[in-house]
């Protein structure tokens, strides 16, 4: 739960909206919960649903259930006909252990849970449900009071017309009662509300929502694209109290950040002081957005307001101020309309205002939905996003939709949640452990793929192989070495197989730049191609000439692959175990490469890794011949000194 959040939402029911058309459930995770699903699919749905049921503007008609516009279409003329539910979003909240208390100590009662639901329906009604709150023994103690009424006489239409203190005190009147039974009533009187405004069936329950969960419920902030700000814009469209477009309402957020008053700005000539409170916002919200935006540190917002005088043709002038917000590149000098520069950039700038302007409310809990933030961002400075909406989520609870795997952190897959359009069924939102669908999970994929390939690097020094072959001898070989007191690999080394040798000379240009020691340990090579792109790479001083070894360098021939390293009778012993075979010594001329020569046997290439498999797993039992030890341990010493 955000800090000092008094309730949190938990989870989420979508029953009958747009292209949901079948009770959708998910749990909401405490922080950070992300939609992920394919154009289409359903994400902008959920999140409308669930910002529509208390909206942090409660008068912004663009969020409020409207069954025409929102109701699944294909029900909709059984719906007016009063054969479908009415019931649109059903929310599942939990309140803090602070709150609890703060309910048992001024209520004086006992509750059993913290979990409860507010249910938001097409005809605008909104139903609470808090049974889970209360215990048996407080059941037991309100049964009790009634009960004890009861005995007194008290007829049952009037215990149940009871909504309010002072009728409870009207009909006590009329009664002579005891010192304890006016205690039992007494704490019966302390959760009825003062007037009897109150429509609920059980007055306790409307005290403890009215004065304690209501006050903290947190409120929905919805954002996308079209909150972005424009480059230009004409104040006195401000002044409408019922913005319909959504970048001049975020236009508005950040003239009421400023402090500016419309009304005296409309009708100024003056613009230095306004000018001057909205650069002093414009350092609050770029010293933040700078903090996470590193893609250019070089840019700065300028704000100038230009009075413009036109004529409608009636010989009318017509005057209007108009605010230009422009963004300048400190290096050139050059600036630029805000909607002329990066979308990605416009976006985190007119999220900030937004979103500082929602702050101005301090009594308030929002909770934020990001309708696919970053969509134009760089891979990397979506890195920076997801960073910012780290830090976000230490006080407000977040959910947002993306397809980008760049958008997805690959160490905390258990908060995605995904979506997907289903035929004839609407829209089906699941755990990611649950999907299926293959296009709907690539950007899981994506962003387990990359974290992968990102952990391969994480040593500073790395020894690029052709394959996993390479690898596994490798590793074998060293720690067979490193058993009899001789040289292995260094433990510092990071093993890192290409797949294969056209993509030796990718890896490398990729890795340039990340201040990492790379070295190259390659067979000999068949394809000229390959051979070119390792040389100009060298020729580009991308990397050391030293630094590329060969297997052959180590054999003192003009072709080796790994296998060669071996003795023959020793790689035949495996082959053979591999791919059950019985070739023998005296088939092997020894002035050709024996993997070319069994490749001739074979009818063409074979599985590297199956004999390398075989020696993993018999390495204790092969009588390594000293020739091929040594071979190796001149090998890993020759590594060991360029890593």
């Amino acid at each position: 739960m955000p800090n000092d959040a008094m309730i949190r939402l938990s989870g989420v029911v979508i029953h009958n909206y747009k292209c949901i058309e079948n009770d959708q459930s998910f749990d909401v995770e405490p922080d950070v919960t992300v939609l992920v699903g394919m154009n289409e699919s359903g994400k902008t749905t959920a999140l409308e649903a669930i910002a529509k049921c208390h909206y942090f503007d409660e008068g912004d008609p663009e969020f409020k259930f409207e069954a025409l516009k929102d109701y699944p279409r294909a029900r909709y003329n059984k719906y007016k006909r009063g054969d479908e539910p009415e019931d649109a979003v059903t929310l599942r909240y939990e309140i803090s252990e602070g709150l609890k208390s703060q309910i048992e100590i001024e209520m004086g009662i006992s509750l059993e849970g913290t979990d409860f639901t507010c249910s938001t329906y097409y005809d605008g009604k909104t139903l609470i449900g808090i049974n889970s709150l209360f215990s048996k023994s407080w059941a037991s103690k309100v049964k009790e009071a009634l009960n004890k009424m009861a005995e007194e006489g008290i007829p049952e239409e009037r215990l149940l017309s009871i909504k309010a203190r002072s009728q409870l005190d009207s009909v006590l009147s009329e009664y002579d009662l005891g010192e304890d039974d006016k205690t039992i009533f007494e704490s019966l009187r302390e959760m009825l509300p003062v007037s009897g405004e109150s429509k609920w069936e059980d007055p306790v329950k409307y005290a403890i929502w009215k004065d304690f969960l209501e006050p903290n419920l947190p409120v929905f902030i919805y954002y996308d694209e079209y909150y972005q700000l424009p480059g230009r814009v004409d104040l006195s469209k401000l002044k409408n109290a019922s913005l319909s477009d959504p970048s001049l309402k975020t236009a508005k957020a950040l003239i009421d950040l400023s402090g500016a008053d419309l009304d005296i700005l409309s009708a100024a000539d003056d613009f230095e002081e306004f000018k001057s409170e909205l650069e002093a916002t414009s350092i609050d919200i770029s010293d933040t957005l700078f903090e996470y935006w590193g893609s250019n540190q070089n840019l700065e917002i300028e704000f100038d307001v230009d009075k413009v005088e036109s004529d409608d043709g009636r010989n009318h002038r017509i005057v209007k101020r108009v605010l230009d917000i422009r963004v300048k590149n400190k290096w050139n000098r050059v600036s630029l309309p805000l909607d002329k520069r990066s979308k990605g950039f416009n976006w985190f700038f007119s999220f900030l205002v937004w979103f500082k302007a929602m702050q101005e409310d301090r009594n308030r809990q929002y909770i934020l939905l990001l309708d696919e933030p970053g969509l134009n961002l760089h891979a990397l400075a979506q890195g920076d996003l997801l960073r910012f909406i780290d830090d976000l989520s230490e006080d407000h609870q977040i959910i947002y939709t993306t397809h980008s795997p760049f958008m997805v952190d690959s160490e905390h897959l258990e908060k995605i949640r995904t979506v997907v359009e289903v035929e004839r069924q609407g829209s089906r939102i699941s755990d990611s452990l649950q999907e299926k669908d293959p296009d709907t999970l690539f950007p899981l994929q994506a962003a387990l793929g990359y974290s992968v390939a990102q952990n391969l690097f994480i040593n500073k020094k790395n020894l690029l192989v052709e394959g996993i072959s390479d690898l596994v001898y490798l590793e074998t070989m060293s720690a067979e070495l490193l058993k009899r007191g001789r040289t292995g690999l260094s433990e510092e080394a990071t093993i890192v197989p290409t797949g294969g040798a056209d993509k030796v000379a990718t890896f490398i240009s990729l890795m340039r730049g990340s201040k990492l020691q790379i070295v190259c340990l390659l067979d000999s090579f068949v394809d000229k191609k390959s051979k070119q792109r390792i040389d100009d790479l060298v020729r580009e001083k991308i990397i050391r000439d030293k630094n590329i070894v060969y297997y052959s360098d180590v054999r003192n021939t003009s072709y080796a692959d790994v296998e060669d390293m071996f003795e023959p009778e020793e790689y035949l012993l495996l082959y053979n175990a591999a791919f059950d075979k019985n070739v023998s010594i005296s088939d092997i001329k020894s002035d050709r490469p024996i993997m070319i020569q069994l490749k001739d046997m074979n009818g063409g290439a074979f599985n590297h890794y199956l004999p390398a498999r075989e020696f993993a797993r018999r390495s204790a039992e092969i009588d390594l011949s000293d020739e091929t030890l040594e071979r190796f341990e001149n090998l890993f010493s020759k590594l060991n000194s360029l890593l």
